[in-house]
């Protein structure tokens, strides 16, 4: 009978293995999409400051994340800092910090944008009732603008969520990291276990991303107007 390969999932320890992994990964992504969504926020609202050289120092720091890549970042972070001060940083902990440092750079180009997004009459209104700078922002500005901004923020973290898998690049030991190790193992007695293997690991990144891309667009018509 034909060995169709799907039980090298299964096999000894892969399945708990793959989990395992998949754990690395999540605490990745959810420590980083919580600093990034709550900093990011901030970060969009200083963004949005009068004074000039606020705007330039952050506009430096947003391009800067943007321009260059998160592989890199991951490299200057582990290897490039490790070397020059002659320390062992943890990889989870390199890949924390920078996929925050993204996170929080790009969620706060969105608050910016969705602070922008609201008519500058409502400012101008509470103003004349009395209102000062810290209540406009407080009970105005920052609620519309969250809301405004959820969408956005949800498909922000789903990127986050998938780009993790760069981590392996700095050894940390995470869900595609582990599948590797496996196919290496099961490849010579399974020739069709990259197959099986891929496509669980695709199937776990599907179950996490697919119900947070159904409430982003949930929330998109909701809010539409």
């Amino acid at each position: 009978m034909l060995n169709m390969g799907y039980d090298v999932i299964f096999q000894g320890k892969n399945f708990l293995r793959l989990l395992g992994g998949l754990l690395v990964t999540a605490e990745i992504a959810f420590i980083s999409v919580v600093i990034a969504l709550i900093l990011g926020t901030v970060f969009g609202v200083v963004m949005n400051s009068k004074s000039k050289v606020i705007r330039i120092i952050s506009n430096i720091y947003l391009e800067a994340i943007r321009i260059i890549p998160i592989l890199v970042w991951l490299f200057v972070g582990y290897f490039g800092i490790s070397r020059v001060f002659n320390i062992h940083i943890d990889g989870v902990v390199v890949s924390i910090v920078v996929f925050s440092l993204w996170g929080i750079a790009e969620m706060g180009d969105l608050m910016r944008g969705a602070i922008k997004s609201i008519p500058k009459i409502q400012e101008e209104s509470a103003m004349a009732i009395g209102l000062n700078k810290t209540q406009i922002y407080r009970y105005i500005i920052i609620p519309q603008a969250l809301k405004r901004v959820t969408p956005s923020a949800i498909n922000l973290s789903t990127r986050m969520i998938k780009t993790t898998s760069l981590v392996i690049m700095i050894g940390v030991v995470e869900v595609v990291k582990v599948g590797q190790q496996v196919i290496e193992v099961s490849a010579v007695k399974s020739p069709m276990a990259t197959f099986w293997v891929y496509g669980f690991i695709f199937f776990l990144y599907f179950m996490i991303c697919y119900p947070l891309s159904l409430l982003s667009k949930k929330l998109e018509k909701r809010w539409a107007y």
